[in-house]
């Protein structure tokens, strides 16, 4: 039986990862105007969607050949890589991307958050598993309204290993007071998945233009449990949630 539903919130409840993978296009072609398109950066950061900041930072940083222009960087941020001013300038353009309410809103996902609500709306314990920031994830649940929709919420900052480490839905499990084996995981990223189904969870993946490919690659998930229409979402649950119930 499942007692718990835990959300993932990059590209699951909002298309954060969109923008994340804007913001990280723009710092690209602010460094290398002359050399970069946006949509080139966008393309690449599918491959690693999902993944840990340093990690999703140094794959791009590589790629793009970007270590000179950084490096003239690094005073104006106070840092000493290249890579770090690439990620600082990042940070600064998504920061005004997320002070705007209304880009938060227009990026919403409606069918993942309506099932949220009905998970609050049952006897399902709740609970939010990200790889944000603090700051950010509070940011984005006050604009949504979401800032009490979640019995417990773990943050990039609670744990010492990103996914696909199983780490931080261990945590929300234990804070939850459910056994693995009853928490149902909504994901959206290949990095997520693999963290939950490390967990021990079941798990319903959502894909997204970023994610879709490399989630049906990765067979991690019986593909009645990958969503690739979120209009299927409440469905797909309610599927896999009536098979638990004979667990």
């Amino acid at each position: 039986m499942i007692k718990a539903m835990i959300f993932d919130l990059d590209g699951t409840l909002v298309q954060t990862e969109r923008l994340k993978a804007i913001s990280y296009a723009k710092a690209a072609v602010q460094l290398c105007p002359r050399d970069i398109r946006e949509e080139q950066v966008v393309e690449a950061f599918k491959d690693v969607v999902g993944r840990s900041r340093r990690v999703v930072a140094t794959a791009l940083f590589e790629r793009f050949d970007l270590a000179e222009a950084a490096g003239r960087r690094m005073g104006e941020f106070g840092v000493t890589k290249p890579w770090q001013a690439f990620v600082q300038l990042r940070l600064r353009i998504y920061d005004e991307m997320l002070a705007d309410p209304a880009v938060l809103r227009r990026n919403q996902w409606p069918f993942s958050i309506d099932l949220l609500k009905q998970a609050r709306r049952s006897t399902c314990r709740t609970g939010l598993a990200t790889m944000s920031n603090c700051v950010q994830v509070r940011r984005v649940l006050e604009v949504l309204a979401l800032r009490d929709a979640f019995d417990f919420v773990a943050t990039r900052d609670d744990v010492e290993r990103g996914k696909p480490d199983p780490e931080i839905y261990q945590l929300v499990r234990r804070e939850l007071d459910v056994p693995a084996a009853q928490c149902l995981v909504i994901e959206d990223s290949p990095s997520g998945v693999a963290a939950a189904v490390a967990a021990g969870m079941w798990c319903i993946a959502v894909t997204t233009a970023f994610t879709r490919q490399r989630i049906h690659e990765q067979q991690l998930l019986d593909e009645r449990w990958i969503v690739d229409d979120p209009a299927d979402l409440t469905g797909v649950v309610m599927q896999m949630m009536t098979e638990r119930q004979q667990d």
